[in-house]
């Protein structure tokens, strides 16, 4: 819905295609607005109703449909924001045939960033990322060859960042997915009430920027107005400001290397601005502490660190688990893992599958034991 907002009033006429997944309303109010060539939704059944309502339009679903578009040869630029790994195909498939991929979901570099790069690079293909974090650091790295000595990633330490340990037993669902300063999807959100969203995020720039897990540093600041920082060799240290908003990266993923004109509203520097930062609690959230095991593990451990964390949140949310528990339910998965050479898709996938199953047993013996 961003991006379409920043397309809006700019581009309307360049989109091909749209997809979503059960929002079916939002998606016949957009076909009727920007007229796309083809469409995506998750289930045949949704399909089959909107072709009844809209016969001149291409309509495929699930998976094999959104690879099918990414493959689709009339797209020349992608904007994938789909949650969890179901992402990692479509993405391995547009990156296959060059084109320019504008990246807002973290999961698929997690799961298989090794994979995801190397497909760019083979093709030379290009990953624009939408992340409000790492499209800071792609803004500070604009113009400023060779690797940075740190960067900072700036985490707002979610809805519970003050909340005594002993009251998150109790934390449902519907509080943990409403975050204080960005409007995101919920299972996003949640990420970012365990801090899981930071430790995706660091494991992310791993695999964008190249850098060591030493090199990545998170800060709290609970403002979310200095989006993150990088420091380079001689000391200096560039950071992107802005007010929280996911149009503005996105609207540069899109222009980029330009800069496009946009209403939305900007920083007053005439005000008074007070900005604070202060280094996380680690036994607050552990999930920093294991991002960086994960980091220097190597291999397929980043896939079994995702998928345990993308059923342990939807088992939260079904409420088959306490809040408290997601954390450490990912760690003791993860930390089981032996760790093995990162494969290719079949076979990240199929870990995937495994490591869903292994987390659901793993809980309910956690359950039982508590």
């Amino acid at each position: 819905m961003q991006a379409l907002e920043v397309i809006r009033n700019h581009d309307a006429d360049d989109i091909y295609a749209l997809s979503c997944g059960t929002n079916i309303d939002l998606l016949r109010e957009q076909v009727r607005e920007f007229s796309p060539s083809r469409v995506v939704v998750g289930d045949v059944s949704d399909a089959h109703n909107l072709q009844m309502e809209f016969p001149g339009l291409q309509i495929d679903y699930g998976e094999q449909g959104l690879i099918s578009l990414a493959d689709d040869e009339q797209i020349d630029f992608m904007l994938l924001a789909i949650v969890g790994i179901a992402g990692l195909a479509p993405l391995l498939t547009a990156l296959k045939r060059g084109i320019t991929v504008a990246l807002a979901n973290k999961e698929p570099l997690v799961a298989a960033g090794e994979l995801v790069m190397s497909t760019a690079a083979a093709a030379n293909a290009r990953i624009i990322p939408v992340d409000s974090e790492h499209s800071a650091i792609f803004q500070c790295l604009q113009g400023n060859p060779g690797k940075p000595k740190e960067i900072i990633l700036t985490a707002s330490g979610g809805p519970f960042l003050r909340r005594p340990p002993e009251e998150l037993k109790l934390v449902t669902p519907e509080e943990a997915g409403r975050h204080p300063r960005w409007q995101m999807g919920v299972k996003i959100s949640i990420d970012s009430a365990t801090m899981i969203n930071k430790a995706l995020e660091m494991i992310e720039a791993h695999r964008l920027f190249g850098l060591d897990p030493h090199q990545i540093k998170v800060v709290i600041h609970p403002e979310s107005i200095v989006h993150s920082m990088v420091t380079f060799v001689d000391g200096s240290t560039l950071a992107q400001l802005s007010l929280p908003d996911m149009r503005l990266p996105i609207a540069y993923a899109l222009s980029w290397p330009n800069r496009r004109q946009l209403s939305f509203p900007t920083l007053d520097w005439q005000q008074n601005l007070n900005l604070h930062f202060e280094p996380p609690d680690e036994e607050a959230f552990p999930a920093l502490t294991l991002a960086r095991r994960v980091m220097e593990a190597g291999g397929d451990s980043a896939v079994v660190f995702n998928a345990a964390n993308e059923e342990a949140v939807a088992m939260f949310r079904r409420r088959e688990i306490p809040f408290t528990t997601i954390v450490p339910l990912v760690t003791a998965v993860t930390n089981a893992h032996t760790v093995k050479p990162s494969g290719n898709l079949q076979s990240i996938m199929a870990l995937h599958n495994e490591t869903i199953v292994i987390t659901r047993a793993k809980a309910s013996e956690m359950l039982i034991d508590n």
